[in-house]
């Protein structure tokens, strides 16, 4: 057997010895029946971005089959009341067998799978977001030849009580380690769960953010995931969320997922690393070890879009209270190399040419490395308020609108928005000057989105509905001054901050 398929954590691939990408409804039959599997789970997140489960009993070979085979019918009014009327209401739901896992919280045996929508006529159900990231990897595919691949990281607080042994530095816990970090346990415990469900997890570690208030305390964790297809980069994280919430009901602690829930104190993202991918081979370097210039057109993209984006990434007005200067999030348009005040950063790659395992290790012959598969760039606005397969869809649209631009015109562009020092530093003034600004609160998300809805409308990615739907939802909050009232009544932000506690 392949020894990665062996070590998978995903017992369904581990018992099965296949790729997911590979499984079919006679394994998943199989493995019900020699793994004692009693009960199997739909998931599906509807459109207030959370996961929805329906629960089947397994009582006959033929039910089962017909489960596997058939799906079931739902209301889709309930699921997408901006969609679907209550008077034609149903949807189908059929499970996608790659994403098969054995929930890791319930006693009964059971097998999960992750859902897709279709209509009464058996089409693909437009107002899913899922099939709108289908279509947008589908239409980048089309007119670059390439294949658009992403991963996640995922920023959360912890809450817990107050201890007064060890205590944390505020606003210092990036990688710290116990006994000043107390959760660390919890997050490994996190990972170990999302694993299990088919997560491809990177690392994790603390994050910078800790305080204490009310006699709690607070502190943030990320886990990082690794590149994928973009559709199983979306669907691991929407996993990982319903795990740690999962796992912190079970621990008898409190997660937040909020992009801002205390000025002067770190917000949490969800930022996205994306690469470009032909034949197997990362396209993201060129030959020189440099950023490719397909690279630098994708990211021009990026930079015309980015505004209307956070349509996508930034859904609820707290969003906007994180993208504020010095604390590590974006505030303007502009990219650049290891720069964490840039809207999106070039993280740091292996390119030096040198085998530094080797220099770390002596006894060990040195080698060549060959890193390139490596490199991304990471759009950093996102928070977990996003509907996570709308702002896929709309990081590939705007990857596929840099690519399709006149390369001149592109390449310019990128060289334009392109920083090497951090903007909102002493010294930085002019070029911050220079540069456009991201929206600053819902309404001028919805403005920057309908602006630009025809670039996310060609090739039919998102539909017209999907976009009016989105425009509607964000101008409801009513939030073009809130910033500044927020700012001076205390009593607000934390009515604010209790209102999307929970969000995403």
């Amino acid at each position: 057997m392949n020894k990665n398929i062996e070590m998978n954590p995903n017992l369904v691939v581990a018992h099965l010895g296949k790729r997911p990408e590979e499984f079919t409804k006679a394994d998943m039959i199989r493995f019900i029946l020699e793994k004692g599997i009693r009960m199997i789970d739909f998931m599906y997140p509807a459109e207030d971005g959370r996961v929805k489960t329906l629960n089947f009993v397994l009582h006959s070979l033929a039910y089962t089959e017909t489960i596997l085979s058939d799906g079931e019918r739902v209301d889709g009014s309930s699921l997408f009341p901006s969609f679907i009327e209550a008077g034609n209401s149903d949807l189908y739901v059929i499970p996608r067998y790659r994403t098969a896992f054995v929930d890791p919280f319930t006693e009964i045996p059971t097998l999960c799978f992750l859902c897709s929508f279709y209509d009464k006529n058996g089409k693909p159900f437009d107002g899913a977001p899922y099939q709108t990231l289908l279509r947008a990897e589908d239409a980048f595919f089309r007119k670059t030849g390439m294949t658009f691949e992403a991963m996640g990281e995922l920023e959360y607080y912890v809450i817990t009580e107050e201890d007064s042994l060890f205590p944390a530095s505020d606003q210092k816990g990036y990688h710290e380690s116990e006994p000043f970090a107390k959760l660390n346990d919890f997050r490994r415990s996190c990972m170990d769960h999302i694993a299990k469900t088919g997560g491809q997890i990177k690392y994790g570690h603390s994050e910078v953010g800790n305080f204490t208030l009310d006699g709690k305390v607070y502190e943030q964790n990320e886990i990082e995931f690794l590149p994928c297809p973009v559709e199983t980069a979306a669907d691991q994280l929407l996993l990982a969320k319903w795990v740690i919430r999962n796992l912190a009901w079970q621990y008898g602690l409190d997660v937040t997922f909020a992009p801002k829930i205390i000025v002067g104190e770190a917000g949490s993202g969800m930022h996205i690393h994306m690469r470009l991918m032909r034949d197997g081979r990362n396209c993201t370097l060129g030959e020189d070890g440099r950023l490719s210039g397909e690279a630098r057109r994708a990211i021009a993209g990026l930079m015309m879009l980015a505004p209307a984006i956070t349509a996508f990434g930034n859904k609820n007005p707290t969003s906007y209270f994180r993208l504020v200067p010095h604390q590590e999030a974006p505030t303007n348009v502009c990219w650049g190399d290891c720069n964490r005040s840039a809207l999106v950063r070039v993280p740091l790659g292996w390119s030096s040419g040198k085998d530094m395992a080797s220099l770390a290790n002596p006894l060990e012959i040195p080698v060549i490395p060959q890193a390139n598969s490596k490199q991304t760039f990471e759009m950093r606005s996102p928070d977990c308020s996003a509907d996570i397969y709308q702002l896929m869809a709309g990081l590939c649209t705007a990857a596929r609108y840099g690519l399709e631009m006149p390369e001149k015109e592109a390449l310019a562009i990128a060289e334009d928005k392109y920083v090497d020092e951090d903007i909102h530093s002493r010294g930085g003034e002019d070029r911050l000057q220079s540069l456009d600004s991201l929206p600053t609160c819902c309404a001028e998300s919805a403005d920057c989105l309908e602006k630009m809805r025809a670039v996310f409308e060609a090739e039919n990615v998102f539909r017209p509905r999907m976009i009016d739907g989105i425009l509607k939802s964000l101008r409801a909050f009513g939030d073009r001054d809130l910033h500044v009232r927020a700012s001076k009544d205390p009593d607000l932000m934390k009515q604010l901050v209790e209102t999307y506690f929970y969000c995403g």
